[in-house]
């Protein structure tokens, strides 16, 4: 079990590249604490600005310094930034086409046990409908590692979720574990296709486990890059197995099953499952306990799977 999150897995990075690039700025809404950014701030403090409690500013002064070459990564709870400042992230960064990355800190259910006004469940299916806007989320730390690096060269708007507390491991190292617009297949399988993101992607892979001692054979995919799509791994899916099962840690509306049926639905049809958060005010509690609730576990995934084969 790692025992470092996602969040501290970017700030490290993104600390360290700071050194050697200077373009480099990371903007915050007092969440310098939350975001784990408390070493950059000391680190970097010309590379470094905090904006208070004001997330619609601090998207708006990062659109502002990337017009004149500094590469700003806007840090605050993803609840706010794809809310209360999504304006600012559609005109000053998704019209403008400007190079600012929005990491989105406690994703999901990260803060569960605040009630749904903390939660973010509708950041994807709103960030994938920006034209040019790059939607990426890691399923670990060492993902997290390769996506930062890859995102302080890329010249692309991007959001990126990830969520507050450690996860499973799914990779040794940051080597491979990342290409940008690419699925890893992490289980091989030919009986159906479970495809996961962010911190489901290891509930994944233990269901596909779970599902070996039923004799089912299941296929493992980590979609780490909601925008752009992997097209040709998904639809190599609904062509070499029997049906495919998404897991996400979002509403079941808009999001990577959305994603992945709008796809195969035009392609290939088979039988899929959503697996996500349903149409409701979520019920209040720690990640594990929302995803227990609402069934996004391995024994969950794997009874999905088995509906199918």
């Amino acid at each position: 079990m790692s025992t470092i999150p996602c969040r501290k897995a970017f700030t490290d990075t993104i600390t360290e590249l700071a050194k050697s690039d200077p373009s480099i700025m990371v903007v915050t809404s007092d969440a310098r604490g939350s975001v784990t950014l408390t070493d950059y701030a000391a680190q970097h403090p010309d590379q470094f600005v905090e904006v208070g409690i004001a997330e619609q500013n601090e998207v708006g002064i990062a659109a502002g310094m990337a017009t004149f070459g500094k590469r700003p990564f806007v840090c605050a709870p993803a609840c706010f930034l794809s809310a209360r400042s999504l304006e600012q992230v559609k005109i000053d960064v998704v019209y403008s086409h400007t190079n600012v990355k929005i990491i989105g800190i406690s994703g999901g259910v990260s803060y569960g046990a605040l009630g749904y006004s903390h939660q973010s469940l509708h950041d994807i299916a709103v960030t994938r409908t920006f034209p040019g806007m790059d939607v990426l989320i890691p399923s670990d730390r060492h993902q997290t590692v390769a996506i930062t690096r890859w995102l302080a060269e890329s010249e692309n708007p991007a959001y990126v979720r990830m969520g507050r507390g450690s996860v499973k491991d799914v990779y040794a190292d940051s080597d491979g574990s990342f290409t940008y617009g690419k699925a890893n297949v992490l289980v091989e399988g030919d009986d159906v296709t479970i495809i996961a993101v962010g911190e489901t992607v290891s509930k994944a892979v233990e269901a596909a486990a779970l599902l070996k001692n039923d004799g089912v054979h299941a296929r493992v995919l980590d979609m780490a890059t909601i925008k752009p799509i992997d097209r040709e791994e998904i639809l190599k899916a609904a062509e070499q197995t029997r049906g495919i099962v998404s897991v996400e840690e979002h509403s079941i509306f808009g999001g990577l099953g959305s994603a992945i049926a709008e796809i195969v639905i035009q392609n290939n049809p088979v039988p899929m499952r959503i697996m996500g958060i349903p149409d409701e005010i979520t019920v209040e509690g720690d990640s594990d306990e929302i995803f227990n609730y609402y069934g996004i576990t391995a024994e969950g995934i794997r009874e999905q799977a088995l509906s199918i084969v």
